[in-house]
């Protein structure tokens, strides 16, 4: 079934945004930069950055997000505030950004690093803004922290961030395993933000394990005292549009990294947990309404002199004219040397 707000992902150029018209602007839930935060009005739609540089063609690119439908989609006037989280909705559907300065949260008197109270300070700050809306339901979030893989305060940040996320889904009573969203978490450059984005429904997804993969929430402890709050993909089942959700992916076989040191071996086997995501969620609709060349990828490469490899093994695989955006970007494990998310169109009305 289809309703009245259709989700959309488009890649554009600042070019291409300065050329829309006020009538386009006005179906715009959010525009995320990547390097950079893009040079339009933040005024009339909420902009944030997730401060990983571009690769090759991707340069200049913003990620947006819109609604459409049959009838005139009423979306809030503008970007709405609250505490640190700028966002934009309509009925259906949420889309907000936090960013958050380390530093500044030094100010708070806790015995704490600053990176777990700026990631507890982010998600309660999500959270609040949610009940507030009544968007309960997290479908995808984006997690971007300086440093990932540094260790700091006896762990590495990672597994800070971890403990921080899972605290925060606790004590706003969310549950920690089974309906979490699909969700990555990236390094930034040394001195930047914090930078989170997600999108919120009112309407539950249908959350995606993969059975090739280990649940991230059942990781075992040699991962971290608290493990990753995420599922692998979901699928917001009463949607048109962009509706299917693929985690951050990458070279994981149960719960541990396979082809270390081999970049193409790692895409590969990054693509087998991706079509396994997809034969899962046809699985779970009940028709095969997803497949591998219809959706958008976003290849996070550790290794800019990566890039061609990647490029290559992803052309031997998915059509030429799929849509891929290419970031620099560390991933949350130091031995894995590229991670890929998705989105992807259901081919049936839902």
């Amino acid at each position: 079934m289809n309703t009245a707000a259709a989700l959309r992902l488009d890649y554009l150029s600042s070019d291409q945004l300065v050329a829309q018209s006020p009538a386009w602007w006005h179906s715009v839930l959010g525009v995320v930069g990547f390097e950079k935060l893009p040079e339009i009005d933040r005024d009339r739609v909420p902009v944030t950055a997730s401060m990983t540089p571009s690769l090759g063609a991707a340069e200049n690119l913003c990620e947006v997000w819109r609604v459409s439908g049959n009838q005139r989609i009423q979306l809030s006037n503008g970007t709405m505030t609250q505490g640190r989280v700028q966002y934009r909705y309509c009925d259906e559907l949420l889309f907000g950004s936090i960013t958050v300065d380390e530093q500044a949260i030094d100010e708070l008197a806790v015995e704490a690093p600053a990176l777990l109270r700026a990631t507890e300070t982010a998600y309660r700050e999500i959270f609040e803004v949610l009940n507030a809306t009544e968007h309960r339901h997290l479908i995808r979030i984006w997690n971007y922290l300086p440093d990932i893989n540094r260790e700091a305060d006896g762990d590495e940040r990672y597994r800070h961030f971890n403990s921080a996320r899972q605290t925060a889904f606790r004590n706003s009573g969310r549950t920690t395993i089974g309906s979490v969203p699909a969700a990555s978490a990236l390094g930034s450059p040394a001195g930047s933000p914090i930078s989170i984005y997600f999108l919120a429904a009112r309407h539950a997804p249908m959350m995606v394990e993969n059975p090739r993969q280990t649940s991230a929430y059942y990781y075992p402890r040699k991962f971290g005292i608290h493990s990753p709050v995420f599922s692998r993909a979901c699928v917001l089942s009463e949607a048109a549009g962009t509706n299917l959700f693929v985690s951050g992916t990458a070279s994981i076989v149960g719960h541990e990294t396979i082809h270390q040191g081999d970049v193409v071996a790692q895409t590969r086997e990054t693509i087998a947990n991706i079509n396994a995501l997809l034969d899962e969620a046809n699985r779970m609709v009940g028709s095969a309404r997803y497949s591998l060349d219809a959706l958008k990828l976003k290849v996070y490469v550790r290794q800019p002199r990566d890039l061609a490899a990647i490029n290559t093994a992803l052309t031997a695989t998915v059509p030429c004219s799929t849509p891929i955006v290419y970031l620099q970007a560390d991933v949350c494990r130091e031995d894995l040397l590229v991670e890929i998310e998705a989105t992807g169109e259901s081919s049936h009305d839902l």
